[in-house]
């Protein structure tokens, strides 16, 4: 649903619930979007610092180039 910036301050409680039953509702300035109304989604769960501890990676080819990307910035191609 699109309305106009007016429209959207004298019926803010309505869009707010129209938006709480999963519309989303774009707000227009002279005829352009210019915001999206949309649901807030709560993380679904929080990061723990340290979850990775005691983990291991192999970081012996993080340095290492890809070819194909190489010779994309080297101009090779």
């Amino acid at each position: 649903m699109m309305v106009n910036m007016h429209e959207a301050k004298s019926t803010l409680s309505k869009l707010v619930e129209l938006v709480q039953n999963g519309e989303e509702v774009v707000i227009a300035k002279a005829g352009n979007p210019v915001a999206l109304l949309k649901p807030y989604n709560k993380l679904a769960k929080r990061r723990t610092p340290g979850a990775l501890k005691g983990t291991s990676f192999d970081m012996s080819r993080f340095d290492a180039a890809d070819e194909e990307i190489r010779q994309l910035f080297d101009g090779d191609r």
